[in-house]
Order: C-alpha cells, then structure tokens, then sequence
C-alpha cells in the first residue's frame, strides 16, 4: 500500500497549556509517540509528539532549564521513559511523574550532559 505523506506542522504551546493538550488527545484517542529535548541558553525546548491513524500532532513547549513542567503520564502512561529521559539529560523536573527515576534513569558520567547555561550578558 502507498500512501502519500503529509507535512508536519508544529504549534508553540505555553508549558501551562500541555496538560489540556494532553488529555484532549488521550480523550481522542491519540497515544504519545515522543517527547524529544534540545537545550540552548539556559532554555530547553520539548517537541511532543502524539498519533492517531498515522495522523500526527506535535507540540513545542519551551522552559527555562529551572522550571518544573507537568507531566503527561497520568494521561500516557508510557511517556514516563521520555520525561525521565528529558530529566536525566536536560535538568528538567517534572511534577506527577508516575515512574519517577530521580535522575537514575540513565548511568552518566556527568549530570545533565545536555543541559546548557543562560548566557551571561557583556557589560
């Protein structure tokens, strides 16, 4: 079977706007696919993937590295490994998580391998 593919398109969502995002798509059937992280000046940014019938929702939700940001597993269970992921890699603590790992997820030679620093500004 071909099937022709269509374009992703990604919306910005407020980090406070994710767990209503989260449970819409879990109320319509959706299942979480992804969250993936990248960190630049002291802010990291989170594309969370969902899909339904080969049909795919993506959210950006961007967070200064501090923040602590709600997690989506009362709504997908299996989103525990991407958010313990994104908090051993990137520093990011995630508040319900239900499989918390505590930053033992992964063994690191360093902590937060990925998180970056803001940048100091030159005076």
């Amino acid at each position: 079977m071909t099937r022709s593919h269509e374009v992703q398109e990604i919306t910005e969502i407020s980090y406070s706007d994710l767990l209503v995002k989260a449970k819409e798509l879990a109320e319509g059937g959706y299942r979480a696919v992804q969250i993936c992280a990248t960190s630049k000046d002291g802010k990291t940014e989170m594309l969370y993937s969902f899909d339904k019938d080969f049909k795919m929702i993506n959210y950006r939700v961007n967070v200064p590295s501090e923040m602590r940001v709600s997690s989506i597993t009362g709504f997908f269970w299996s989103a525990f490994i991407f958010e313990n992921e994104v908090h051993d890699l990137f520093g990011i603590e995630f508040t319900d998580l239900v499989l918390d790992y505590k930053g033992n997820f992964f063994k690191l030679s360093s902590k937060t391998p990925w998180k970056t620093e803001a940048k100091k500004e030159v005076q």
